[in-house]
C-alpha cells in the first residue's frame, strides 16, 4: 500500500487539506498521515473551507512528526507543504524513499475579515487539489 506523509510546521491547515484531499482522491488505496513541526491547534476558518465540500475535521487532533518518526512510522513520499519563506523550518521526515516540496502560502498568515480570509483559503484548497491531482498521475504512472 502506498503510505505518503504530508508536513507543514503546525499541522494546522495545509497538511491538513492535503492529508484529505488525497484520502478522498484515492481512499482505501492510500495510507496518508499529516504531522507538523511544532504540532499546533486546527485552524478553524481550515475546518470551515473544508466542511464546504463535505469534509469534517473539526475532531482531528494535530501531530508531531517526531512522534511519528519514533513509533517507526515509514513512508514511500513525504510532501512538505510549507511556503517559501519557511523552508527552513519545514521539516524533513527521515526514511521516506522520496521527499517532496510543494511552496504553499500559510493560511495562518492571511489578514483581513473572516470572509476575506475564507477566500485565501479557499484558494490553498484549490492549490492543493492541483498539486494532489498531479502527484496522482505521477504515481499512477510509478506504480503500473
Amino acid at each position: 500500500m502506498l503510505k505518503v506523509l504530508f508536513v507543514c510546521v503546525h499541522n494546522s491547515a495545509r497538511s491538513q487539506i492535503a492529508e484529505e484531499l488525497l484520502r478522498l482522491k484515492l481512499g482505501d488505496k492510500v495510507h496518508v498521515e499529516s504531522a507538523g513541526l511544532e504540532p499546533g491547534k486546527l485552524n478553524p476558518i481550515v475546518v470551515d473551507v473544508l466542511n464546504t465540500i463535505g469534509i469534517d475535521i473539526s475532531e482531528k487532533q494535530t501531530k508531531s512528526v517526531f512522534d511519528l518518526f519514533k513509533q517507526g512510522n515509514r513512508f514511500n513520499y513525504v510532501i512538505s507543504v510549507c511556503a517559501e519563506a519557511e523552508g527552513e523550518r519545514c521539516p524533513i521526515f527521515p526514511g521516506a524513499l522520496k521527499h517532496i516540496h510543494w511552496s504553499i502560502p500559510d493560511p495562518s498568515a492571511f489578514q483581513g475579515t473572516y470572509d476575506e480570509k475564507f477566500a485565501m483559503t479557499c484558494t490553498v484548497l484549490a492549490m492543493i487539489e492541483t498539486r494532489i491531482e498531479e502527484f496522482i498521475k505521477v504515481v499512477n504512472l510509478f506504480e503500473q
